[in-house]
């Protein structure tokens, strides 16, 4: 077991949702942390917690220089995130970003663990019912965003460092500035509707939950080169999922449902659409938000419960309770 006290964590993405959690988990555990931000002044609720800051960006790799000394664990978070546009826009942070961090560690760290978070979507997008880390990612009629993903993943699995993959499924949980402030969005206006069978599982992941899976992997040799599926692991129906949105945040539960090969006519031509228009926002629907709203998506996580011990503990209702009161709590809850 490695004691906290005598590492050094440096996380990436540190503002963002996943990294901004395990910053204040590692601060909890008497863990020195650093953060990578690009600008310091927007990051300064880190500094006050207790982290050091570092600023510097992946994509400019002459930004990392010598800014890097004494880490020996590393929490990779960033991404460029998203449903819509160009694929190489995607691979410049999520790809050559990875990279450059890579050869800044190597060239000035003596590295123990590095952990990325990849995502469940890197999958074929079809329906899923327990499929584990066994199947290879699909890489064929797939986001911008996955697509980065695999290649991520495919470059770090070359290099010679001690990493981790981690794929969690939707990230929900406090300081959410994606997906979960859209579908609020949609249900306040009442343009809400589910794609296909509403019955059909979510790979819902507590923020917190990956959180504690992030610290087991730091902590266990044999995670070492392995990856790993991380959702709740007790999911919840799509159902389920927008009718507690709903309810918490005080909007009607929406009933419409889009047929799914609707859905994906409807998908194909808009994005044909808005390619031709040269649109930079995602269409109300995009193959991306099918595989999202429109899949079964259930993925096992026995690997990490065996190997990791992750075991969570929060209920979906009680995770999203503290994540809707969070919202509301800071004025991002619309309506």
């Amino acid at each position: 077991m490695i004691n906290p006290a005598e590492e050094k964590l440096l996380v990436t993405g540190a503002t963002g949702l996943v990294g901004s959690q395990v910053i204040q988990r590692a601060l909890e555990l008497g863990q020195p942390v650093t953060a990578l931000v690009r600008s310091v002044e927007q990051a300064s609720f880190l500094q006050e917690q207790g982290a050091e800051l570092i600023e510097g960006d992946l994509t400019r790799p002459e930004t990392l220089q010598g800014k890097l000394s004494g880490v020996t664990q590393v929490v990779h978070t960033a991404a460029k995130v998203g449903d819509w546009g160009k694929v190489e826009e995607y691979r410049q942070t999520n790809v050559t970003g990875l990279m450059n961090l890579i050869a800044a560690l190597q060239e000035q760290c003596k590295l123990q663990r590095f952990i990325h978070i990849s995502s469940l979507g890197v999958y074929a997008a079809r329906d899923h019912h327990g499929t584990d880390e066994t199947e290879p990612p699909h890489a064929s009629g797939i986001d911008g965003y996955t697509l980065s993903k695999i290649e991520a993943e495919q470059l770090l699995q070359q290099q010679s460092i001690p990493y981790t993959i981690l794929r969690p499924g939707f990230i929900y949980g406090p300081r959410d500035r994606t997906v979960l402030p859209r579908i609020l969005e949609r249900l306040q206006s009442g343009q809400f509707a589910y794609l296909g069978s509403p019955e059909k599982l979510m790979n819902n992941t507590y923020v917190k939950h990956l959180v504690d899976a992030i610290f087991l992997a730091l902590n266990q040799e044999q995670a070492v080169g392995q990856i790993y599926n991380i959702t709740d692991v007790t999911l919840v129906s799509k159902r389920e999922f927008i009718s507690t949105i709903a309810e918490q945040a005080g909007y009607k539960s929406p009933e419409k449902v889009v047929p799914l090969s609707v859905a994906r006519h409807l998908a194909k031509l808009l994005e044909r659409l808005w390619r031709l228009l040269g649109k930079k926002q995602a269409p109300i629907l995009s193959q991306a938000r099918i595989k999202f709203l429109g899949l079964n998506l259930d993925y096992s996580t026995l690997k990490a419960q065996h190997e990791l011990g992750y075991a969570p503990q929060t209920t979906y209702q009680e995770a999203m309770s503290e994540t809707i009161d969070w919202f509301r709590e800071h004025q991002k809850l619309p309506g």
